[in-house]
């Protein structure tokens, strides 16, 4: 069971006098890479988020958003009105004005409004948080999902990279006989006589040489190692790439070992399976 590192969960909160929106994103990222945004007066609460946030998202580059809509009378920002006052007093020394027009450039000025800081109301925040949770689980839901596809298209791969290590195998014993043959043609080519005991002693160093028997048998058990780890119990992306690195050099191996253009073609199609794997490698946990 994979998870995708991409992902969206949404909650929205309709309280009495506001509503609340929770959103967070999530794409790859090497490591956790979280940003957070939301009023000033639930900052107090941020550190607390981040590990909630950490622990059930583990990596990615998360963006996570609380957006509040007044949507009662309800306002923490009050004009002061002695300051204000005081302005336009000043203001009607210097100019003899509209009232309303000098009222506009006095509330303009500094202090002419003042904010108080609001205390965060502890049932309020029980209610976000469990709505936060749940966007949690959206995300985690979404990214279960993504998660599927992603699997189901490393399989497909994988059975495409073993059913050409099969026509590897198949095809091995002719390579061998064709390096054997283009030897011997190499040798008559010099117009010598060869001495036949010579010739199979360096027969048996060119073929031990080319000889790729270990070289399948590894990549087999990288490829069974591989589908196992899809199936275990957690997402774990690195492990993944890192089996895939083991898949490339054994693939690569065997093509630099192969000496033989049938089955170098069938390396290509290997190498190109295999890319196509580790770029979606990048998406999963």
């Amino acid at each position: 069971m994979i998870y995708s590192m991409t992902g969206y969960g949404k909650s929205v909160i309709q309280l009495p006098t506001k509503k609340i929106s929770i959103e967070i994103k999530s794409l790859n990222s090497k490591n956790l890479d979280l940003n957070t945004r939301m009023p000033s007066f639930y900052r107090e609460k941020e550190l607390n988020l981040r590990k909630l946030i950490a622990d059930k998202l583990e990596r990615g580059k998360i963006d996570f958003s609380i957006f509040v809509e007044v949507t009662g009378e309800e306002t923490s920002t009050q004009i002061n009105k002695p300051v204000v006052k005081e302005y336009l007093r000043q203001l009607k020394e210097i100019v003899d004005g509209d009232t309303t027009e000098l009222l506009k450039m006095a509330v303009r000025f500094p202090d002419a409004l003042s904010t108080e800081r609001e205390d965060i109301d502890e049932n309020e925040w029980a209610t976000i948080l469990t709505e936060i949770h749940t966007a949690l689980d959206h995300i985690s839901e979404y990214r279960l999902d993504e998660g599927k596809v992603l699997e189901a298209d490393f399989i497909n791969r994988i059975a495409t990279i073993e059913g050409l290590l099969e026509e590897v195998i198949a095809i091995d014993p002719e390579r061998i006989e064709a390096v054997r043959e283009r030897l011997r043609k190499g040798v008559e080519d010099l117009k010598e006589k060869v001495d036949e005991n010579r010739f199979e002693q360096e027969l048996v160093y060119y073929i031990e040489k080319y000889d790729i028997t270990e070289e399948k048998v590894r990549l087999k058990n990288h490829l069974d190692y591989f589908k196992s780890s899809l199936n275990s119990k957690d997402s774990n992306g690195k492990k993944l790439g890192f089996i895939g690195q083991e898949l490339g050099r054994e693939i690569n191996t065997i093509g630099s070992k192969s000496n033989y253009a049938p089955m170098q073609k069938l390396v290509v199609q290997m190498k190109d399976e295999l890319e196509k794997i580790k770029e979606q490698l990048l998406n999963v946990l």
